[in-house]
């Protein structure tokens, strides 16, 4: 594969909830008339991972039901489009024909919804247990999933005008070089681009390091990002040459700053804020980075709040 891999909204646009017009607490609700609120409230015991963005909306996949909801982020009103399966709906990606590309976690599988009316157009099972399918990423001619408890990508190619391809046509590339495999925890986490489109960046979330992947052939290196790695690394978004990175329990975004080829980084500033709650993956809408909160160190129960969050972008 020599051609460069080019992201379908620009490095890959990624989000979901339970409930029509949610009501916001009083955090959310309070933002002037002509601005988007800072804090949505997402349905109580949701527990949102992914999010994916578009126009004014955004998915969230829950993690506990697999059921998808898109917001509006102008008015914070939920509506569900996507019924759910009773297994995880982890990272999201939306792509320019409406379709909504869903990781499925602990189901092996990967699943691609229609946006408008949430139906399911396609399934692929790419994994039988033990795998975790984690996060996506788009590029003009193929979707690519992490697995989390196997050190592979998935390659799912889109044909002409983005068609989507059979059941089983999809191919299993395994990380080859610098990467290996720690331990039973997340491995493998968030995906994305390089700047110039001809590579893969992952992240490891047990050792906190980036590594480029040629996704033609699984060899993977180190990204040299001098006197730092990202602890606890989750989502990751591509705008322009920065880099996006989720580090979750930490409650923080680092922000890189690569070389074209995505081989080498500068850190350049990191993004907290107060509203973060071990938040998980991210996406660009409105002008704004948003950022659902999974609440990892909250026990979980039917009426547990949960909220995303939008920062302005470093």
């Amino acid at each position: 594969m020599n051609r460069p891999l080019r992201t379908t909204l620009g490095g890959a646009l990624t989000a979901a909830l339970l409930a029509t017009a949610v009501v916001a607490p009083a955090q959310a609700q309070a933002h002037p008339a002509n601005r988007p609120p800072a804090v949505l409230a997402l349905p109580d015991g949701f527990q949102p991972e992914g999010i994916a963005t578009a126009g004014r909306y955004a998915y969230f996949g829950s993690r506990a039901t697999g059921a998808i909801q898109r917001v509006d982020l102008v008015t914070g009103r939920g509506t569900t489009i996507g019924a759910a399966t009773g297994t995880p709906s982890l990272g999201l990606k939306v792509d320019p024909r409406g379709r909504l590309f869903v990781a499925g976690g602990t189901a092996g599988d990967a699943r691609v919804l229609d946006t408008r009316t949430g139906d399911v157009l396609a399934r692929y099972q790419f994994a039988t247990a033990p795998t975790f399918v984690n996060d996506v990423v788009l590029t003009r001619d193929a979707a690519y999933f992490t697995d989390s408890n196997r050190p592979v990508l998935y390659r799912l190619p889109l044909g002409r005008g983005g068609a989507l391809p059979p059941a089983d046509a999809f191919t299993t590339i395994t990380l080859t070089g610098a990467y290996e495999q720690v331990g039973t925890g997340v491995n493998l986490n968030g995906i994305a681009t390089t700047p110039d489109g001809r590579a893969l960046v992952v992240v490891q979330s047990t050792t906190g390091t980036l590594y480029r992947v040629d996704p033609a052939t699984g060899a993977s290196t180190v990204v040299d990002v001098p006197g730092h790695t990202f602890t606890n690394g989750d989502g990751l978004l591509l705008l322009g040459r920065t880099l996006y990175v989720v580090q979750n329990r930490l409650n923080q975004i680092a922000v890189v700053r690569l070389n074209h080829a995505g081989t080498a980084g500068t850190l350049t500033s990191t993004i907290t804020d107060p509203n973060f709650d071990v938040p998980t993956t991210v996406a660009k809408a409105l002008g704004r980075l948003y950022l659902p909160n999974a609440r990892f160190t909250t026990p979980p129960t039917p009426t547990t709040p949960y909220t995303a969050v939008a920062v302005r972008a470093h």
